[in-house]
């Protein structure tokens, strides 16, 4: 077994895992086989992934993604996760830096502060000036991380094909998760796809009907000195937004009125991302928001992102809107339009779940109500009910959760629905008439014209054809190979119960006649292959537990 073998890392992973007391991997490793997969409790989960290291802190960062896949207790927990670690020493990091450059390194930078400003699992930051006399932030990828991270992937495929024999790894596809887990750790070794999710914001954030673009800002990377292990961009000198001191005598302004103007940005910046732009800032946690000296708002650290097709972003626009009404109906609706299986489903389990869930909501005024915290019980009740939605759900929830508790810990009087209202109302009239109404009007119409056009001809072939009985009809209805599995089973029975009856009745016949030794045998193997089947059709039928 993979687990057993004599390689450092994997004798430290099972150290880890021992130590913390997953008494499931201890089975698993010490006897070689084990009961159906059970995760440790939360807390042991995250002290196993913390214990393990950077990578697998990431990973645990990219499990709270997934509300689809973990119950409430494992999303808040492994929430908690920091990215943080302590940095490594200057002396290694000047080395992938010059190999990085294409010039050395006193002709590129005029200074580089050895101290980093910030430390993650993957990377750290330093401060810098360029010999233009622009600072810049350098990002710079831990040395050897990416041996460690390859090491560590092929762990976690390792792991997923043994849980993937089982019934669980079958239903929850474990291997394709792992799968999908992994690619998201080696692109965050790819910091140019970083930076080329950091333009793609800037360049969608930099136009807006909903707020003032020039009080937001997405830092300008420096492509002539980027790479896959080395990001340079635009210093933006400020605090994270928790941080921010605001007092009524800087920039004259009044600090409540300036933390609501700065929560109703933040709403409105990620509306557009979430539910116009269909590509978002996944991850807006305190640490990469930041309030820069100036009075503006700064997005940082683009390494995590969601995509939304325009399917997606109307029907996710509409689930919001059932929330608010508290419709159970609609909620299950929505869902199943958003599922990626096919697999039948009780609709009215469904219904009654959401309805069992939205009850709680009943007797609380609109402003009291978590709305990031419904939307992950949303996915949780789809889980429940073995409805596989998207996998960016997941990143969905995770960005309206973090956005939420970030203004209600910004903003203490935040009121949700004064800050969406305006803008729900403003997405259905562009769902009902798009962006240019004039042209959604006339297309309409040309669309009614050739309906009523064509409709004589459509009802004229269609009572032509029920007239002259050539009107077929094609039915498909699921759930019935259970149904004719259980026919077949019945039909074959029947069959050999009859069989059976028939071999008594012969052998009966030849016996009473029998003159010779011939007809006497003939009338034992009769009866004896008679009595064989018999027993087998009794045996299969109390196996089956049909009897009654």
């Amino acid at each position: 077994m993979f687990l057993t073998q004599t390689v450092p890392r994997q004798r430290e992973i099972i150290e880890v895992l021992l130590r913390n007391g997953w008494d499931y991997m201890r089975r698993l490793i010490t006897v070689g086989k084990a009961d159906e997969p059970q995760l440790p409790p939360p807390a042991v989960l995250k002290n196993i992934l913390v214990d393990l290291g950077p990578v697998y802190v990431k990973l645990g960062q990219l499990m709270s993604t997934r509300p689809d896949l973990l119950n409430a207790a494992y999303i808040e927990e492994l929430s908690t996760l920091q990215d943080e670690v302590p940095p490594v020493s200057w002396t290694e990091v000047e080395v992938i830096i010059r190999k990085q450059l294409k010039r050395p390194l006193e002709e590129t930078f005029t200074t580089i502060n050895p101290i980093a400003v910030a430390a993650g699992s993957i990377a750290q930051t330093h401060r810098a000036t360029l010999a233009d006399g622009r600072e810049v932030a350098l990002k710079v990828q831990r040395p050897g991380i990416d041996i460690t991270v390859a090491q560590d992937i092929a762990l976690i495929h390792g792991i997923a094909d043994l849980v993937a024999r089982t019934e669980f790894g079958q239903n929850y596809e474990i291997k394709s998760i792992a799968e999908e887990f992994t690619k998201a750790l080696e692109a965050e070794l790819d910091f140019t796809r970083e930076a080329t999710h950091t333009d793609q914001l800037r360049r969608n954030l930099s136009t807006s009907r909903w707020f003032d673009p020039t009080q937001l800002v997405v830092a300008e990377i420096n492509w002539d000195l980027t790479t896959s292990k080395l990001m340079v961009m635009e210093w933006l000198d400020g605090v994270p937004i928790l941080s921010a001191n605001f007092s009524s005598d800087k920039n004259g302004k009044d600090p409540v009125q300036e933390r609501k103007a700065i929560t109703t940005l933040l709403f409105r910046a990620f509306f557009q991302q979430l539910y116009i732009d269909g590509f978002f800032h996944a991850d807006p946690h305190p640490g990469n928001l930041f309030y820069l000296r100036d009075g503006r708002v700064a997005l940082l650290d683009c390494g995590m992102v969601g995509r939304l097709d325009p399917r997606t972003q109307q029907i996710l626009t509409q689930m919001l809107l059932a929330i608010v009404d508290l419709d159970a109906q609609r909620c299950a609706q929505l869902t199943l339009q958003l599922a990626d299986s096919t697999e039948p489903v009780i609709l009215s389990r469904l219904e009654s779940d959401y309805d069992r869930m939205l009850r709680k909501y009943h007797n609380l005024n609109l402003e009291e109500i978590n709305f990031s915290q419904i939307i992950y019980e949303v996915l949780q009740i789809a889980r429940n009910n073995k409805i596989r939605l998207p996998s960016n759900m997941g990143l969905y929830a995770k960005t309206l959760a973090n956005l939420e508790g970030l203004a209600r810990g910004f903003n203490p009087e935040l009121n949700f629905i004064d800050e969406i209202q305006p803008l729900l109302t403003d997405l259905f009239r562009k769902q009902l008439f798009g962006d240019h109404p004039v042209r959604s009007l006339l297309r309409t119409a040309l669309d009614l014209k050739s309906l009523s056009l064509q409709s004589p001809r459509q009802i004229e072939l269609l009572l032509d054809r029920v007239t002259s009985e050539t009107l077929q009809w094609n039915l498909s209805v699921r759930g019935l190979d259970g149904l004719r599995r259980t026919m077949d089973d019945a039909a074959n029975r029947l069959s050999f119960s009859i069989l059976v009856g028939s071999l008594i009745m012969g052998a009966a016949i030849i016996s009473s006649n029998a003159r010779t030794a011939q007809l006497s045998f003939l009338s034992n193997v009769l009866f004896a292959t008679a009595s064989l089947l018999g027993l087998w059709l009794i045996i299969s039928t109390l196996r089956s537990g049909r009897l009654r």
